[in-house]
């Protein structure tokens, strides 16, 4: 079989994206996984597929699936790599769209200076709906690994889902966090029930910080959308952040806006402006 796709990137962060709206494409986890690596494949942290969307009113679906072949939630970067696609690709002529994801609908918007300003929803707290295995709601939570002497440690985290879950922690200095050792600890840690986002976040200013992310069923990513939206949301309600947030992450910058949570303890949907762009654009034979 043989599939056309787009090589996209979002702050470093790169996407194959595969059109299944104009004609239907069906993906087994072997094929994705063929596609996402980096020595046989493509290459890629993440594929993307646009489908038609199954609710009125709607203009598409996207699904996202790790480099694992695993489908996942929600893809900041990726959302807007995919409103790039379908506006190039003259799929829509609008410059916001609403599109349906595995976690819910989102809303994206094509800006004249080509960058993308998607809302990623209001973030989620509760453990349950994270899912985060803890008796009550904390601002943060002790979770126990080892360090590279192999002894156990106790880090203190921040944990919120962006339509994905995220495991958040404070560094001194995010070049040299432990992230290749304490990354893959938290991603499988067994309080996450469908595992975690890992973020190594560095406080520059009340408006700026550093960000290294370690996705689940990815690795380390030059950027990470959502894990942005989560590093920021976490530092604002630590009080260490203020609204908005630039995020410098290894592949790019982000601006990130949340409003908190309102006088009727409602969360406020988070704001991400950032870069979308085509790398190439070919066919592979799976």
């Amino acid at each position: 079989m043989n599939i056309l796709f787009t090589k996209m990137q979002g702050a470093g962060n790169d996407f194959v994206v595969v059109d299944s709206f104009t004609s239907p494409v069906t993906l087994t986890s072997v094929q994705i996984q063929k596609i996402a690596n980096r020595q046989f494949g493509v290459g890629c942290d993440q594929l993307l597929i646009v489908e038609k969307a199954s609710t009125p009113n709607i203009d598409f679906r996207y699904r996202i699936f790790n480099a694992d072949g695993g489908e996942v939630e929600q893809c900041g970067n990726g959302a807007r790599c995919f409103v790039r696609f379908v506006v190039e690709k003259s799929l829509t002529q609008k410059r916001e769209i609403k599109v349906e994801t595995a976690c819910g609908l989102i809303t994206l918007t094509l800006r004249e200076d080509h960058r993308v300003t998607v809302n990623m929803g209001a973030p989620i707290f509760e453990p349950a709906k994270i899912p985060f295995i803890a008796d009550k709601r904390q601002k943060t939570y002790a979770l126990q690994v080892n360090n590279h002497a192999g002894a156990d440690v106790v880090i203190n985290v921040a944990v919120v889902s962006m339509g994905n879950p995220h495991a958040v922690m404070l560094v001194d200095d995010v070049e040299i966090a432990n992230v290749a050792e304490l990354g893959p600890q938290f991603e499988s840690h067994t309080s996450f029930p469908k595992r975690v986002n890992a973020g190594f976040m560095q406080v520059l200013n009340s408006h700026e910080i550093k960000l290294r992310v370690y996705e689940r069923g990815a690795g380390e990513t030059l950027s990470c959308g959502t894990g942005a939206c989560a590093a920021v949301v976490s530092g604002i309600q630590l009080g260490l952040l203020q609204s908005p947030v630039l995020v410098h992450t290894r592949g790019g910058k982000l601006n990130i806006e949340w409003a908190g949570i309102d006088l009727n303890s409602e969360s406020q949907p988070v704001m991400m402006t950032g870069e979308a762009e085509i790398v190439f654009e070919g066919s592979i034979n799976i």
